[in-house]
């Protein structure tokens, strides 16, 4: 079996891609073990002064896997929550990265997909992206990701997306502040380089710093995100186990309408 991440580490830059182009990069618990992993070794990497993240094949990532999610719906409340735990884990670990982190959204980005942009420091889209927080469509909820996508959008914006599990485009994520950048496919990574030359300009010890200091400002700790993890993670169990949640997850993999959308 092919490993979850293509990793490449060259002129100090980790290059991570999500290596599930044949399920759109979509979320599993292989992959999970993989990035958080892989994240936790390049931060402890004095070579490696900054992180691309992006998507092998046509997407960043789809979100949760088929398989992954038909599994969750017959676990328990327990065995979700502590399913629930490990993401959270992941998405903490990226958004406290003691380096830069740069999103390279080279395709869609749906759920998780996003909760990966939003903790990133930079991101930078191709202009055919498409974005989307659906969770409600299957009578869940984006509760793991939920502080980070907060973080980088707003709360009013947030109110909105979270509620209509609406498709957006890139030209959308730039405006509400998810992504910084928009460029075409093929200048995509021209733009990436460019900031990369922007931040091998800036010390190490001091961007560490700034780093922290811009989540400090806006209260984000890591002991602070973890106590909210532990919360969302339980409200994502609860919701996977409800009888709407199990709907919603039975409407989505049988590729039917939910019942609610019939009555």
């Amino acid at each position: 079996m092919p490993a979850s991440l293509d990793i490449a580490i060259e002129r100090r830059v980790a290059r991570v891609a999500l290596n599930r182009p044949d399920v759109h990069n979509a979320f599993d618990d292989r992959l999970i073990a993989e990035l958080t992993a892989a994240l936790h070794a390049i931060d402890a990497d004095a070579k490696v002064r900054a992180v691309v993240l992006t998507g092998n094949g046509a997407s960043f990532s789809a979100g949760a896997d088929l398989n992954w999610m038909r599994g969750m719906a017959k676990a328990s409340e327990a065995d979700n929550r502590a399913d629930s735990e490990r993401l959270a884990a992941l998405m903490r670990t990226l958004n406290f990265l003691s380096k830069p982190t740069l999103a390279r959204v080279n395709g869609a980005a749906y759920g998780g997909g996003v909760g990966l942009i939003a903790c990133c420091d930079i991101v930078i889209a191709a202009d055919t992206a498409k974005f989307g927080l659906t969770e409600v469509k299957l009578g869940l909820v984006p509760a793991v990701i939920s502080p980070y996508v907060i973080a980088a959008i707003g709360l009013r914006h947030a109110r909105r997306l979270f509620l209509t599990g609406e498709i957006f485009d890139a030209t959308e994520a730039a405006r509400i502040g998810l992504v910084h950048q928009i460029a075409s496919p093929d200048t995509l990574d021209e733009n990436v380089e460019r900031m990369l030359g922007l931040l091998a300009k800036g010390g190490p010890v001091a961007q560490r710093e700034a780093k922290h200091l811009a989540l400090g400002i806006g209260s984000a700790t890591p002991e602070a995100a973890q106590r909210l993890d532990v919360r969302n993670a339980a409200l994502i169990a609860r919701l996977r186990v409800s009888d709407e949640g199990q709907e919603g997850l039975a409407a989505f993999l049988d590729k039917r309408a939910p019942q609610w959308i019939q009555e």
